[in-house]
């Protein structure tokens, strides 16, 4: 069965954007960038949220941008063809090759992890992976810890009521002093 990934960028106080929704202390250095690419390969699929989607937007034209480097047209190659499914209650069309969610979110995901595949279910936007976390949907926790204290703002994950054990997978500390740890739900 394919895993259901969460992978995000946070503070080391917890936080994906700060108060004012602003997560500039996030722009990787570029072998943050590289990981992120090594990490994409890993995908067959990308469930988000739709401030996660519109976010990402940008990927679907930046190819028109001469000033890219090598790394991020690689990004592009790997990004923009992956099947996204995208939950919104606002938006009624989507780019790209991305798809509005049809039902639940559970229900989502159990339709994605019986298609053939080997890749993973990668899901984005705390939001959302607040949902699939207390249906116990989530097989995986990444997280990408930059040396910043935010102060407030949007919570990896939003307060929860519920414990989760999770045994370390991996973890690698950066030359940026960013710190990636690997975590799996323990079962």
């Amino acid at each position: 069965m394919r895993s259901v990934t969460y992978s995000m960028n946070v503070s080391l106080d917890g936080y994906i954007a700060g108060p004012d929704g602003d997560f500039a202390w996030t722009e990787p250095k570029e072998e943050v960038f590289r990981f992120w690419i090594d990490q994409i390969r890993n995908v067959d699929v990308h469930i988000l949220g739709r401030r996660l989607y519109e976010t990402m937007l940008y990927w679907e034209t930046a190819d028109q941008d001469p000033s890219l480097d090598d790394a991020q047209r690689e990004w592009i190659s790997l990004w923009n063809p992956l099947p996204k499914v995208v939950f919104s209650r606002t938006l009624s069309e989507v780019q790209g090759h991305a798809r509005l969610a049809s039902g639940g979110l559970a229900e989502e995901i159990e339709r994605l992890r019986a298609e053939p595949g080997e890749g993973e279910i990668a899901i984005g936007g705390a939001t959302l992976a607040d949902e699939a976390a207390s249906l116990g949907l989530i097989d995986e926790y990444r997280t990408l810890v930059y040396p910043v204290l935010v102060g407030g703002g949007a919570p990896f994950l939003p307060r929860r009521e519920q414990r989760v054990d999770l045994e370390l997978v991996e973890s690698r500390t950066f030359a940026s002093s960013v710190v990636y740890l690997h975590h799996r739900v323990a079962r």
